[in-house]
């Protein structure tokens, strides 16, 4: 796709502010830790899976009493691990919610077969389990690392987790089985030599294999008996209603019917456009980041233990949203997609959008300019960005399509900067919105902003950037 345009000074970017100048505003009640997954800490599946990237149930409900305390049905095109998906159900609202990273999926899988897991039930299969478990039996299967997971455990903890999965296939009750397999996904890194260090995974000195400039000590890496053991006990004890009412909701007398939560697996860029006009409530939702995370590496000992090769892990990467440097351009994709829909109208519209917006062109020409003089610290930069905001646009246009009139947008998101160009996610985001029919209600800001990168305040200064959550909303007529 060719960029339009050759802007060479930053004043679209200063016209979009003045534009919306206005409508930033700072929510003192939006501290970190409510926008993060820090808030998740005290509920189940978050004690039981550190799923890091979202935000907090708390978070969800207080949108929701904010702008539309009337129960209906919500959205999240990006579901995660189902923060807004079961905050609403507990809400009495149906929820559905798009994703394509199997790690999101699995949890969302977990959490909703813990809702009908006796724990007693749960409590005797862990005495079968163990009393059948032989640690010096030799697993009939393995799982298939790829080259980026290869010698991530200790040999004694790979073997005894090929032996607890077998283990777990002669679990009759499907629910629990899923809740046993969830146990040892839980516990990968621990037992590893790896650790999740965001865009990648760091590996420890005691793994055989290189680990960089700096000699990395993980601390202690535990056992896989000893770490299993604990999290079955974690979950058993969620089990009981007394302990946690989380799982065994006390609402549910005041709902005129049970709510659904339905789970669509795969891309939103594919999955949108098939969505019936005007048939949700509300969206909430934070897309992935223009921040070069790939949460194909960082959770790959999560995916060969679902099943993936590298081949798949591969093809996942390209099919995500674009935010890593890897991630190659889908407009002829999008563009087939919009045509095998007979939409291919809505596709030039959502195109010229996307192209007419200055600041977007002013991005895109800064960023090849800092490339060109080598001032990127990868020449794949602008293309990720270029790509980044493209496909954002074909989501925030099916998100106006699919929201019925006065229903709202709430998305959570962060501004970011590359060679000390501020790329104001925000600004450019609520453009588009506004472009295709969207009011822009507010952008609400957190009292204390994101820093840069110890390199990049070296090189530009210290400032900060904007971390928002922005309401948009379908006005009716």
């Amino acid at each position: 796709m060719e960029i339009a345009g050759t802007i060479k000074t930053a004043t679209e970017r200063e016209k979009l502010y003045r534009k919306y100048k206005h409508l930033i505003k700072t929510d003192q009640k939006l501290d970190r830790t409510l926008v993060s997954f820090q808030a998740n800490k005290q509920e189940a599946l978050y004690r039981w899976f550190k799923y890091k990237e979202g935000f907090s149930k708390r978070l969800v409900k207080y949108f929701i009493n904010k702008y539309h305390p009337k129960v209906g049905h919500i959205l999240d095109p990006f579901a995660g691990a189902g923060s807004t998906l079961f905050a609403a159900k507990e809400l009495g609202w149906d929820a559905t919610g798009i994703e394509i990273l199997p790690v999101g999926i699995f949890a969302m899988q977990a959490r909703l077969a813990s809702e009908k897991v006796d724990g007693k039930e749960f409590a005797k299969t862990i005495k079968e389990v163990w009393r059948k478990f032989d640690i010096n039996k030799t697993p009939m299967n393995k799982l298939k690392n790829i080259p980026i997971t290869k010698g991530a455990y200790p040999g004694e903890n790979e073997k005894l987790l090929n032996l607890y999965l077998e283990h777990c296939n002669n679990i009759s009750n499907a629910d629990i089985k899923t809740l046993f397999k969830f146990a040892a996904f839980s516990i990968l890194e621990e037992i590893s030599y790896t650790r999740k260090d965001g865009q990648y995974l760091r590996w420890d000195y005691r793994a055989n294999r290189s680990w960089g400039k700096t000699k990395f000590n993980k601390g202690k890496i535990y056992s896989f008996q000893e770490a299993i053991e604990k999290k079955l006990n974690q979950i058993k004890q969620d089990l009981n209603p007394v302990v946690n009412l989380e799982l065994f909701s006390n609402n549910k007398q005041n709902w005129n019917k049970e709510p659904s939560l339905n789970i669509l697996e795969g891309s939103s860029l594919e999955m949108l456009p098939k969505l019936e006009t005007n048939s949700f409530d509300f969206i909430m939702t934070s897309p992935p980041y223009c921040n070069r995370y790939d949460y194909t590496r960082t959770y790959a000992l999560e995916l060969v233990f679902l099943g993936y090769d590298d081949e798949a892990v591969k093809n996942l990467r390209q099919t995500m949203l674009s935010c890593t440097v890897e991630n190659k351009e889908k407009y002829a994709t999008l563009r087939s997609t919009y045509h095998n829909l007979n939409k291919l109208p809505d596709f030039e519209k959502i195109a010229s959008v996307y192209n007419s917006c200055g600041a977007m062109q002013e991005v895109n020409y800064q960023l090849q300019k800092l490339n060109h003089s080598g001032l990127l610290n990868n020449s794949n930069i602008p293309r990720m960005v270029k790509n980044y905001f493209l496909e954002m646009a074909f989501i925030i246009f099916e998100m106006h399509r699919i929201l019925k009139p006065n229903g709202s947008v709430v998305m959570v998101n962060d501004n970011v900067r590359y060679g000390g160009e501020e790329i104001p996610v925000d600004l450019i985001l609520s453009d588009f919105a506004e472009s295709f029919g969207l009011t822009i209600e507010k952008i609400w800001t957190l009292p204390v902003g994101k820093g840069n990168s110890s390199q990049q305040m070296g090189n530009h200064g210290r400032t900060e950037l904007r971390k928002c959550v922005y309401v948009w909303r379908k006005i009716a007529g």
